[in-house]
């Protein structure tokens, strides 16, 4: 049975989608807390990989929660999503304050190659980006920490400070719907 056949409440339904909590920022970042949270983001398509590559495709093809995702689209909107993180990093250390651009991700997820490519891609552009990206972090100073971004629809810039706590969290938060709905489902 899949979760959208199921009525929940309120309370249900929030603690579905953010099994984790909501993102709350640290105002606050020492180096210990980087280098843990940069860690988290190195290990993640490991950690990632082994959770995913052994579900079959009426598993990968399950919603997390009803009305959301299936496993296969929160892969490939976590490579989406961090595919976009990496550069925009990039453009907040070589440019003065950038203005990054948006895409809406509901519909990214809605896309043909995210409702039925082999997950096995995603997670391959994963392991590459996260490579990458957290070689880049690894060597970054706390002035470059200290960068922003400006969002255009968000009300602040966000520092990279900032941007690698969402994405540390980001991380956390779409594993965790993944093995929540595993253990649910006794899988």
């Amino acid at each position: 049975m899949h979760y959208c056949d199921i009525q929940i409440n309120k309370m249900e339904l929030e603690m579905l989608k953010y099994p984790i909590g909501r993102f709350k920022k640290s105002e606050e970042l020492d180096a210990d807390m980087r280098y843990q949270m940069i860690a988290n983001i190195k290990s993640f398509p490991q950690r990632l990989t082994g959770v995913v590559m052994e579900l079959n495709e009426e598993q990968l093809n399950t919603p997390y929660r009803p009305d959301g995702w299936t496993v296969r689209q929160l892969v490939h909107h976590l490579a989406d999503s961090h595919v976009n993180s990496y550069i925009r990093f990039r453009w907040a250390l070589t440019e003065a304050t950038p203005v990054i651009k948006a895409y809406d991700q509901a519909t990214w997820a809605e896309l043909p190659d995210a409702k039925n490519a082999p997950i096995k891609f995603s997670i391959n552009l994963l392991k590459a980006i996260h490579a990458r990206w957290t070689l880049l972090m690894e060597r970054m100073t706390t002035e470059e920490f200290s960068k922003e971004l400006s969002h255009p629809e968000w009300k602040n810039n966000l520092s990279l400070n900032d941007m690698l706590q969402l994405y540390s969290w980001h991380c956390n938060h779409h594993l965790t719907h993944i093995t929540s709905l595993i253990n649910r489902n006794r899988w």
